[in-house]
């Protein structure tokens, strides 16, 4: 599992789930294309040139998360909702691994249940949530954090899920957003964490029923997150536990086992 990093575009892999747009007229309305797609135009529309957006879905073959697609993405966004334990064990097995390697990884809003999330995690990750329509109002708390830039202070979505707290998450390596609601609530919405060499963004507005992927602030904060989250290795290679001789600091020897060393 190799990978090389030149002058080439940022390679980005926006997965949608894809379910709601095929059996929901209302979310088919608001995303006649799917919501990946108009997340994915989303990305292009702020990274320009510099990124090289592909979509894929559930429905796709191997969910459309193959090896070789997963070893030309630096970035995979990720939304899943309604079909979390349809994924397949085994993609997703192959998903944890790239992370580790050095892939980047947003997941969006339900992706915070996804069985890739939880396994990164380590945690439960559920949350407190309220399925009406209410405000968001979204309150940078990190402002020299590069995915906040260019997010007004705060920003408001009119038409929002809410999410609360307790959000069970292991504590993020950096807090880049907070959330409250018209009920009082709070919400750690814009976290990052690091797992292997892979970072992962998590950002929670983008609730189906709303147009939330269409609000222009949402729409910078998803693009600043997939250009965060790039990892910059020569190749991407699995974290290894190598033996090494006296003083020798830079060829390591494969470990085959303790009967084996």
């Amino acid at each position: 599992m190799t990978q090389t990093h030149s002058s080439r575009p940022l390679s980005v892999l926006v997965w949608g789930e894809n379910r709601h747009e095929q059996l929901e007229q209302n979310v088919a309305d608001l995303y006649p294309d799917g919501m990946h797609t108009t997340i994915r135009e989303a990305i292009e529309e702020h990274l320009g040139q510099a990124v090289s957006a592909e979509t894929a879905t559930l429905d796709d073959p191997e969910h459309g998360l193959t090896e070789e697609v997963l070893a030309r993405t630096d970035v995979l966004v990720w939304w899943g909702h309604a079909a979390h334990e349809e994924v397949s064990d085994d993609v997703v097995d192959r998903v944890h691994r790239h992370v580790l390697a050095g892939m980047g990884l947003v997941v969006l809003h339900s992706g915070h249940w996804s069985k890739i999330f939880v396994k990164l995690m380590g945690t439960s990750c559920t949350l407190r949530w309220r399925a009406e329509q209410d405000r968001e109002v979204v309150w940078t708390v990190n402002p020299t954090h590069p995915i906040a830039q260019g997010v007004p202070h705060p920003f408001i979505i009119p038409q929002q899920e809410m999410y609360g707290e307790y959000f069970d998450i292991p504590v993020p390596e950096e807090l880049v957003f907070i959330s409250t609601f018209s009920g009082g609530e709070a919400f750690r919405s814009g976290c990052t964490f690091r797992r292997g060499f892979g970072k992962i963004f998590f950002f929670s507005p983008g609730d189906q029923d709303y147009p939330v992927y269409h609000h222009k602030d949402v729409r910078r904060v998803v693009a600043n997150g997939v250009a965060w989250a790039q990892t910059l290795r020569p190749e991407r290679t699995d974290p290894q536990l190598l033996r090494y001789e006296t003083d020798d600091f830079y060829n390591g020897h494969d470990y085959q086992g303790a009967m084996e060393n």
